[in-house]
């Protein structure tokens, strides 16, 4: 048992120190927690699974070396690791602008299944009992299976991130151009406005002023005779 936790450490821990160094840059103080979050995860997994496990193998007397008791006994810790390694990721991961919503169980299945791979693979060389991973080269394939998986997740984040950044920079942009159009048609329907309203006053006076010179020009034919009527009329 101690090999295959041993190995775990090695794989798991190196997976998300390299996850960490990558992602940093993209998330900025949060990265700082990303190993800190997930290991924490990682052991309450573990605390979770373990008694789990024992009370299968000795109250329902599921064989962990047989299929399908060590298919049932595998599949169940992977749920628990699974669920829980992805909560932690997504939890640091939704305090971002950029939440890839599907990265964190995508990256939890990912390591999930290269480790497994990793154990079937290097299964002669680790032990239940004894001491921790007796071959130096079994600890480096798990060593390197870790690292090469964490850049290979950590890179797939940072350029996902960067897609997105890159989305939401042209989607300000947009709103930007969008709202300056708005501000432009709302100052050119204004000045057409004003425009309109001063060729209808000026209109007005023209038409004002043509009506008052006709009136005096007729004025100026007639005369004033009903005036004139009238004070004659006053005088007798």
């Amino acid at each position: 048992m101690l090999d295959y936790l041993t190995a775990g450490i090695a794989f798991w821990m190196t997976l998300f120190g390299v996850q960490e160094s990558l992602l940093e840059f993209r998330l900025g103080y949060l990265g700082r927690y990303w190993f800190l979050a997930i290991s924490a995860s990682l052991l309450l997994s573990f605390l979770l699974s373990a008694p789990i496990t024992i009370t299968l193998i000795i109250k329902f007397a599921v064989d962990p070396f047989t299929f399908p008791g060590n298919v049932i006994l595998c599949a169940l810790a992977a749920v628990i690791f699974g669920v829980i390694l992805s909560l932690a990721q997504w939890l640091i991961l939704r305090q971002t602008e950029m939440t890839p919503r599907v990265f964190a169980p995508i990256n939890t299945v990912i390591g999930i299944l290269i480790y497994f791979l990793l154990v079937w693979l290097n299964e002669r060389t680790l032990e239940w009992s004894g001491n921790p991973i007796q071959g130096w080269k079994t600890v480096v394939i798990f060593l390197a299976g870790g690292a090469i998986t964490g850049a290979a997740t950590g890179k797939a984040l940072d350029f996902y991130c960067e897609r997105v950044e890159q989305r939401l920079i042209q989607l300000e942009r947009e709103r930007e151009e969008k709202e300056r159009q708005r501000r432009e048609r709302i100052e050119r329907e204004k000045l057409e406005s004003e425009i309109l309203e001063r060729e209808i006053l000026e209109r007005k006076i023209i038409e004002r002023e043509i009506a008052l010179e006709e009136e005096r020009k007729w004025y100026e034919e007639h005369g004033d005779d009903n005036f004139d009527y009238e004070d004659e009329d006053d005088d007798e």
